[in-house]
């Protein structure tokens, strides 16, 4: 007989790693993984040949319906949505450590907006989950060419919105934290040098607190680093810690945490900042980091 409580937990983080990268938020993957329990629960195990293809099919869907119910809610979303970032610790091996930031980046995520659910299903089924076309098919409820084409498509439109950099992950390091050590310091021309010049940056404060949706220039970034710096002094710390697979940049201002800033470098310089400053999508991350 099978023991289905065991096998739920036994693929619940394969779950929720798909409920996430599909929705960008922990609360909302958390919920779709607890629905995808109780219809587990109610179903019949004994009549299923592969369990967990089931889970992952439920999952997906469910995924996909809440991901229409939450785009729509996005679009009167105050500024930028960006995804929640998570405080993790980085796999084990340095083939892992690859695989893991490429595929749930900040930045990653953040283009996955782009996608209709169903390309983005698609896309993640096939890319990262390494599904065959005709378990996609069959998850999508659509032909193995209408798959293809959506996985195709979905990979023009990523690469046309937002090449991707191969940069090491050593690189990067070095990068944050020689920028992390400019804004303690508060050198503007450390920071200047640091940014490419055609460098932007996007935040999300949801509404709650203030944030640029979009500034672009090296110098006008470096200017607003700087300025935090002149007018918090001491009171102003940043960590250099992993979050979504990458070295990233947590400021706190008077002991609390401010904002969480994921950084796109082209191995010399930054590119782009991606900042979430929404409150909401921070409780986690500061929770995690006091944690630890």
């Amino acid at each position: 007989m099978i023991d289905s409580t065991s096998l739920f937990k036994r693929h619940r983080p394969r779950l929720h790693a798909i409920a996430y990268r599909m929705l960008g938020t922990v609360a909302e993957a958390e919920d779709v993984v607890q629905d995808t329990w109780l219809r587990w629960h109610e179903a019949d195990h004994a009549g299923l040949d592969n369990p967990e293809a089931w889970l992952v099919t439920v999952t997906t869907r469910l995924s996909i319906d809440r991901l229409r119910a939450a785009k729509m809610q996005r679009e009167s979303y105050t500024g930028v949505w960006l995804p929640e970032p998570v405080l993790m610790p980085s796999p084990a091996t340095p083939e892992e450590i690859r695989e893991f930031a490429d595929e749930v980046s900040i930045a990653f995520l953040f283009v996955l907006e782009r996608l209709s659910p169903e390309a983005r299903a698609a896309f993640l089924m096939r890319e990262v989950f390494d599904a065959d076309y005709d378990d996609i098919a069959q998850i999508l409820g659509k032909t193995e060419p209408a798959c293809r084409q959506l996985v195709r498509r979905a990979k023009q439109q990523l690469r046309q919105d937002s090449p991707r950099r191969a940069v090491s992950r050593e690189t990067h390091h070095r990068l944050m934290e020689g920028f992390a050590d400019a804004m303690r310091r508060g050198d503007f021309h450390g920071l200047h040098a640091l940014l490419n010049d055609e460098a932007e940056l996007v935040g999300d404060g949801g509404g709650k607190v203030p944030s640029f949706s979009s500034l672009v220039g090296g110098k006008r970034l470096a200017q607003l680093f700087y300025a935090g710096k002149r007018r918090y002094g001491d009171d102003l710390r940043v960590e250099v810690v992993q979050v979504n697979g990458q070295w990233a940049l947590l400021r706190f201002i008077h002991g609390a945490l401010e904002s969480v800033q994921s950084y796109e470098t082209d191995g010399q310089r930054i590119v782009r900042v991606l900042v979430q400053r929404n409150p909401d999508k921070l409780a986690r991350v500061a929770a995690a980091f006091e944690q630890g």
